[in-house]
C-alpha cells in the first residue's frame, strides 16, 4: 500500500515516511500541496497523511483539493495546534482522521493503517456490486462457452492463451454471437480476475454522455454536472474494461482513447490534472474495421492499438452441429432461472433447428428456447411449437438471377453465406433479398446486390429504404427491421456527420 506524506519541514516529512516504511507500507513524500496533487495523480496512493499548517496551500486547501480528484481518497491530518474547530472543519471537507503532534509511531501507524483499510474496503464494495451486477445480468450463471465443433475447440485455446496476458483484446463477430461471453471468459481467466470487469456500449450513447463515461467529468464541467464523476477508466483500475461496439466511438474520442492505450493516461472533462490508469481493455466489435479504415471512419493507428491480440467469434451457421448442445443448455439456464422442471426438445424439432441459418446467432437461439420453455404446451417441445418462431410470416427468401438490380430493399436476408471476414460476399450474383410486402406488385421484393461491398453500407442501404418505404416513420422502420427506435437515431446521425445519407431522414 501507497501513502502520500506531505509536509514542509523536511525532518517531520522523513521522520513519518521512515516510519510508514519500516511498519511495512510504501511512503511516498511531497514538500508541498501542489507537489502533493501532482503525485495524487501520478502514484495513485491509498491514502494521504499531510500537515495542516503549510506556506502557500494549507493543509485544509490541499484536502479540499483532494476531495474534487477523489471523494474516496482518505487523508489524515497533522496538526500541532489541535482544537475542537479544528476538528470539525477537517471533517467537514472530508478528512478521515487527524494526529496531534507530537504522536507515537504506533499511532500514526495505527491511524495510516485504518485510512488504508478503509479505502480498501469502500473500494472491495465497489468492485462486488459490480460483480453483482454482472452475475444478475447473466442470470446468475459463470460465462461459458458451449460446443464442441473444432472451431469452438481453437476458440477456446486462443482464449487460454490470451487471457492470462496484458495485452488488448479485440473480439470481432456478427450481432449475437457470444463476443461479451468470450471477454468475460478472458477476465475470469486473468490475473485481474480480483479486479472489476465494467461494461459499455459505445453506440448507445451520444459523443458527451460517451466521453463522460468513460473519462469522468469535474463538478459544473457540462450541463448537468452537479457533482464529480468518475469515469469507467478510473473505477475500472486494475480490472478490465469492455468497450462493445467500439466502431462506433466518433473521432474526437478516438484521439483520446488512443492517448490511454498509448500511455495509461487521461483527464477527466472539465480536468488539467492527469490521472493514471492500470486497465486492461477488451474491444467487441460486429463491423469490419479494417474496412472503416480505408473509408476513414476510424483511426489507423487506434485500430492498431486495439488489433493487438485479435479473437473472431464464429457465426452460428459454421457451427451449426453445436445447435443441440447449446439448445439444451439455455433450456436448462431458463429452467434453472424461472424454477420449472428442465424441457427438452423432441427428437423431431432438432433437425429443424439445424437446417434453420440463424441470423440472430447464438442470442437468436436462446430467445427460442426461452420462449419454448414459457409458450410451448406439453412436457417435450415439439417441431410445431418453434417452427412459427423460425422465420417472420412476411419474410421470405426467393431465388436471385445472376446479375441481380441494382436496387435497394426495406428489410434484409441473405442468399448465400457472407464472408465477415473481409465486408464481401464470396458469390458474384448473391443478394439480399426480401418479401417486404405481400400486397405491393411482385410482392414488394427488392434486392441489393452485396458482391464486393463491405456490411455496414449494405445494412445502411437497407435502412435508407426502409425509411423511405415508411415515409420517414422511424418508429415503423425499426420494427420492421427489429431493431431499437434508438439505434436507428444513432446510425443515421453517425451517417448524416459522415455525410452518406442524406439530411432531411
Amino acid at each position: 500500500m501507497r501513502v502520500l506524506v506531505v509536509d514542509d519541514k523536511e525532518l517531520m516529512r522523513d521522520s513519518v515516511a521512515t516510519t510508514l516504511t519500516r511498519a511495512g507500507l510504501q511512503a511516498v513524500a511531497a514538500a508541498d500541496g501542489p507537489t502533493a496533487l501532482s503525485l495524487i495523480a501520478a502514484e495513485r496512493p491509498s491514502a494521504v497523511i499531510t500537515d495542516l499548517q503549510m506556506p502557500g496551500m494549507s493543509g485544509l486547501d490541499l484536502l479540499a483539493k483532494i476531495r474534487a480528484i477523489d471523494e474516496q481518497l482518505p487523508v489524515v491530518l497533522m496538526t500541532a495546534y489541535a482544537t475542537v474547530q479544528t476538528a470539525v472543519a477537517a471533517m467537514k471537507e472530508g478528512a478521515f482522521d487527524y494526529l496531534m503532534k507530537p504522536f507515537e509511531g504506533d499511532q500514526l501507524v495505527a491511524t495510516v493503517r485504518r485510512a488504508v483499510g478503509h479505502a480498501a474496503l469502500v473500494r472491495e464494495n465497489a468492485v462486488l456490486r459490480t460483480r453483482l451486477e454482472s452475475h444478475r445480468n447473466r442470470g446468475g450463471d459463470k460465462p461459458v462457452l458451449v460446443g464442441r465443433t473444432p472451431v469452438m475447440c481453437r476458440l477456446r485455446e486462443q482464449i487460454d492463451r490470451i487471457a492470462p496476458t496484458q495485452g488488448t483484446v479485440l473480439i470481432s463477430g456478427e450481432s449475437g454471437v457470444g463476443k461479451e461471453v468470450v471477454a468475460q471468459m478472458i477476465h475470469a481467466l486473468s490475473d485481474r480476475s480480483g479486479g472489476a470487469l465494467l461494461t459499455l456500449n459505445c453506440a448507445a450513447l451520444s459523443p458527451s454522455l460517451l466521453e463522460s463515461e468513460l473519462f469522468g467529468h469535474e463538478k459544473g464541467a457540462c450541463t448537468g454536472a452537479d457533482r464529480l464523476r468518475k469515469g469507467r477508466f478510473e473505477l475500472a483500475d486494475g480490472g478490465t474494461l469492455l468497450l462493445d461496439e467500439i466502431s462506433e466511438i466518433p473521432p474526437p474520442i478516438q484521439a483520446k482513447l488512443l492517448r490511454v492505450l498509448q500511455e495509461r493516461a487521461f483527464e477527466r472533462v472539465g480536468s488539467s490534472v492527469t490521472q493514471r490508469t492500470n486497465v486492461r481493455v477488451i474491444a467487441t466489435t460486429n463491423r469490419d474495421l479494417d474496412a472503416s479504415v480505408r473509408r476513414g471512419s476510424f483511426r489507423q493507428d487506434l485500430f492498431f492499438r486495439l488489433n493487438v491480440l485479435p479473437i473472431h467469434v464464429p457465426p452460428l451457421r459454421e457451427r451449426i452441429e453445436d445447435v443441440p448442445h447449446l439448445a439444451d443448455h439455455f433450456l436448462r439456464v431458463v429452467a434453472r432461472r424461472e424454477g420449472q422442471p428442465v424441457r427438452r426438445f423432441e427428437d423431431a424439432a432438432l433437425p429443424l433447428l439445424a437446417a434453420y441459418h440463424w441470423p440472430g446467432n447464438v442470442r437468436e437461439l436462446f430467445n427460442i428456447c426461452e420462449r419454448a420453455c414459457i409458450l410451448a404446451p406439453g412436457d417435450l417441445i415439439g417441431a410445431a411449437s418453434i417452427a412459427p418462431w423460425l422465420r417472420a410470416p412476411d419474410a421470405e427468401v426467393v431465388p436471385v438471377p445472376a446479375a441481380p438490380p441494382a436496387s435497394i430493399g426495406a428489410g434484409l436476408s441473405t442468399n448465400g453465406a457472407a464472408d465477415h471476414d473481409s465486408g464481401t460476399n464470396g458469390d458474384a450474383g448473391a443478394a439480399a433479398v426480401i418479401a417486404a410486402d405481400p400486397a405491393e406488385p411482385n410482392g414488394g421484393r427488392i434486392t441489393i446486390p452485396v458482391f464486393n461491398r463491405p456490411l455496414e453500407d449494405i445494412e445502411r442501404d437497407v435502412i435508407v429504404a426502409t425509411l423511405h418505404r415508411h415515409g420517414g416513420h422511424r418508429q415503423r422502420t425499426a420494427m420492421e427491421l427489429r431493431i431499437g427506435v434508438r439505434t436507428l437515431g444513432l446510425k443515421l446521425r453517425r451517417w448524416k456527420e459522415l455525410s452518406l445519407v442524406a439530411e432531411d431522414l
